[in-house]
Formats: structure tokens, sequence, C-alpha cells
């Protein structure tokens, strides 16, 4: 398979296009109106206006602007990111997930809990602190629990990447989606919580009952695995996760963890938390745990400098792609785009048009999959086009993390994606074919869930 170009080069060469667009797209500038604490565009103000062509000298500054633009969203991300490679320094997530498997083996009778429990953990890490490239270390735990448990390989992949983006596409508090995203469309982070924990909870389902389904029939029939081999050789040889014994230190560490993640609802809820304090609670979170996990001051720094630089290719994505933003802005044809967005859905119902944002966001993802990136790129066009349309930011938002995070699970652009194949040795091809029914039924899920905000209620 010839390789997909590098997201960084593909935004290049987008921001490259937006340049030339300037010379091309007339000027024009919808007039706005303070609403709700945030600057909502007046429906039918349209006018033309001076054009403002951006030349190669705008190209070039983009990528500096877009990190002064983005400089809150990009220390966020670096900071949480950090954090978080403390917390997973100490070893407390992987040896609490050890002792799942080791209590799946000395109580078999559990044995048809052990997987939608597990998946639930995992989609749980997906939706509120973006569990993604971390699946590249889990699936040598839950392939190993898979077979342990009479399944197959698959099986244990789905366990842990599926499970996590599951999570990811249905988001709740996740920061570096929903956070991102909601941030760039003017709404408090974390609203919208009751219906994003609803819809969660129906695509997780969804995704359980796939994959028990599956889980079933390979069980009773070794040979319906399309990674079956004779003598079921399918056992995965890239490696095996490291052990961690499950330390009282590692209980507080998760037990502080799932405080942290409790915190930050309500802080979001009720004490209009924004991003320095979700990125205060996480790095306090980050040196507690450093602290009991007896990390010291020198390998807690490493972890975190490890962790916060795990982060660097979504800083620069943010970044670059806020670029496109400025060279749009200021050649003043965002507003057009939107007019003629707007025009070319006037006549469409709103159910239609709501589905149309999701599809959109699903075919961008194969070009951008980055979930922060992709929030930075579309949703200052999609949060305008959706007050003209009367849908609503937060309906917008959604469309935005359904798309971004069920195409995740399958495109070969995807770093994780190929990665998580890479270890387990599954075919691209393999894999492809077994996830597409799921990715479809969960698009279904998607679209339907895309239809009450819209339809029914008013979504604040």
């Amino acid at each position: 398979m010839k390789k997909f170009p590098d997201t960084l080069v593909i935004i290049l060469g987008i921001m490259a296009v937006f340049a030339a667009l300037t010379w091309i797209i007339p000027a024009g500038e919808f007039a706005r109106a303070e609403s709700g604490g945030r600057a909502v565009i007046v429906p039918g103000s349209y006018e033309l206006t001076a054009s403002s062509p951006q030349g190669l000298g705008a190209v070039l500054m983009a990528p500096a602007r877009g990190f002064i633009s983005a400089a809150q969203i990009i220390a966020f991300v670096f900071l949480v990111g950090g954090a978080f490679g403390t917390i997973t320094r100490t070893g407390a997530i992987d040896s609490g997930l050890q002792q799942i498997v080791a209590f799946s083996q000395s109580n078999p009778r559990y044995k048809r809990s052990i997987l939608p429990l597990v998946i639930t953990l995992f989609s749980l890490a997906g939706a509120t602190f973006g569990m993604s490239e971390e699946v590249l270390v889990f699936v040598l735990i839950t392939i190993p629990l898979a077979r342990a448990l009479g399944y197959d390989t698959i099986t244990g992949v789905a366990i842990s990447f599926v499970g996590a983006g599951l999570g990811f596409a249905g988001a709740f508090i996740n920061p570096f989606t929903v956070g991102v995203a909601q941030g760039i469309a003017e709404l408090p982070p974390g609203s919208g919580l009751g219906y994003r924990l609803a819809a969660w909870g129906c695509i997780t389902l969804t995704g359980i009952v796939y994959i028990m389904r599956y889980a079933g029939k390979v069980e009773q029939h070794p040979e319906m695995s399309p990674v079956y081999e004779a003598g079921g050789e399918d056992k995965p040889t890239a490696g095996t996760a490291p052990q961690h014994h499950f330390t009282a230190a590692h209980k507080a560490i998760l037990l502080l963890l799932a405080a942290a993640i409790g915190l930050l609802v309500y802080g979001v809820s009720n004490w209009g938390w924004y991003i320095n304090e979700i990125a205060a609670l996480f790095i306090a979170t980050g040196l507690i745990a450093g602290a009991a996990g007896r990390l010291g001051w020198g390998k807690g720094a490493a972890a975190f400098k490890e962790g916060a630089g795990d982060m660097l290719t979504a800083a620069l994505v943010i970044a670059m792609a806020k670029g496109l933003i400025v060279i749009a802005e200021d050649g003043k044809i965002i507003d057009t785009l939107l007019h003629a967005m707007a025009s070319a859905t006037a006549g469409l119902p709103k159910a239609v048009t709501v589905e149309l944002m999701f599809a959109l966001q699903t075919a961008l993802n194969f070009f951008v999959p980055s979930g922060s990136g992709q929030a930075a790129l579309t949703m200052p066009i999609m949060a305008p086009l959706s007050d003209l349309l009367g849908i609503g930011r937060q309906t917008a938002v959604l469309a935005f993390q359904f798309g971004d995070g069920l195409s995740n699970l399958i495109i070969p652009t995807s770093g994780v994606t190929m990665g998580v194949l890479a270890i387990a040795r599954i075919p691209y091809q393999v894999w492809a074919k077994w996830f597409l029914p799921l990715f479809l039924w969960l698009c279904l899920v998607c679209m339907l869930l895309l239809l009450p905000p819209v339809l029914w209620f008013e979504w604040a």
C-alpha cells in the first residue's frame, strides 16, 4: 500500500489552497451580535467587502500565527498529556487491568461478564481522557486476556482498541476532542453533559453487543475467526506486556484518577471551570500520582516530558489548522463560504443538514486523523454555520466527535490503527472486513442520536 502523506503535509497543502482561494472567492462578511456571551452571526446580514488576497508571506507566517491564536489550547494539550504520562509511568493502570486478567482466569464462572466490563472501562477511558495512543500498550494485555478466555486475537484487539474508540466517539468530557471543540465553538467546557452521557451509553452498548456476539461464535467455532490458523497458532508474538504487582499505591492512584474525573465533571458543571482550571487539576493529579508511585522528581519529570512529547504532533496539527483559519479570516472568505453553504442547504430539513455535517466530518478524518486537529480545522466554520441553520453549536460538536471518533477505528491513515494491527499481526484488509459491519451499525446509531437535539429539544 502506498504511504499516505503526513497530516502536516496535507494541512500545509490545504493552507496553500486557502491562500489561492482568497484570490478567487469574493470577500464578504456577516454582521455579528452578542448572544449568551459569544459573538453570533446575524442571518441575512451578509455583504460583499473589499478583497484581501493572501500571498506567500501570509502562508509562511500562518503557522506561527496559528500557534499564537491557539496558544491556550496547545498549552492545555501539552500539560494534560504530561500529567497522564506521569500517571501511566506509575504502572497503576497496567496493573489494574492485569488484575482483571488474573480474576478471569481464577473465576471462570464470571467469564461472560469480563468482556463487557473491560470494554466499558476502556470506553470510559476514551470518553474522559481521550485514550488513543495508549492502546498500543494495552493490546499486549487484552490479546492474552482474550486468548485466556478462549477467544481470538481480533477479540483481544476489539476489547481495548474498539472499546477506547467507542468512548472516544461518544465522549462526554474528553478534553482533546469535546473540550477543544467546545472551546473553539465558545461553549462552556463540559456543557451538554446529560445528552452526551446518553449518547456514550448507546454507542458503547452497540459495540459491546457486536463484540460479544462475535466472541461467542468464535468460542464455539474457532475456525470462524478471520485469523484462524491450523493448530490455533494465532497467538500474538510481537511482544509481551510488562508485568506490575498491584500495590496499595496503585489502588490509591486509580482512586485518585477516578476522583479527579469526578471533580472535573462537577467543576465544569457547577463552578464554571475552563481550560486553565482543568489543566491545573490534571497537573495536581499527576504530581500526587507521581509521589504515590514513588517516581521521585527525576523520573516524574521524565515521565511528564515524555507524555507531553507524545502530544507534539497534536499540538502542531492544532497550530497549523489554526493557521488555515488565520489565512481564511484575513482573506475574508470564511463568511462567503458560510453564506454559500447556508444557501445550498437552506431548502433542506435540519435533520438532513445535520447528517451531512456528520458525513463531512467522517470523510475529512481520512485526511486529518487527529481529533483535536480536526476540531481546530472545522469548528471555526461548523459552529457559525450551525447558527445560520438553526441547528445549535452543541449538535455541531456532536457531529464532529461522531465523525472523527468512529472513522479512527478503520482508516489506514491513522497511526494508532495501523500500529495496533501491526502489534496484533492482523492484516489491514482482514480488520477492515471484520470491523465494517460494526462501523455501519455505529454510524446508524450516531445518525439517530443527532436527530433529537435538532427535532425535539433545545440543547444548550
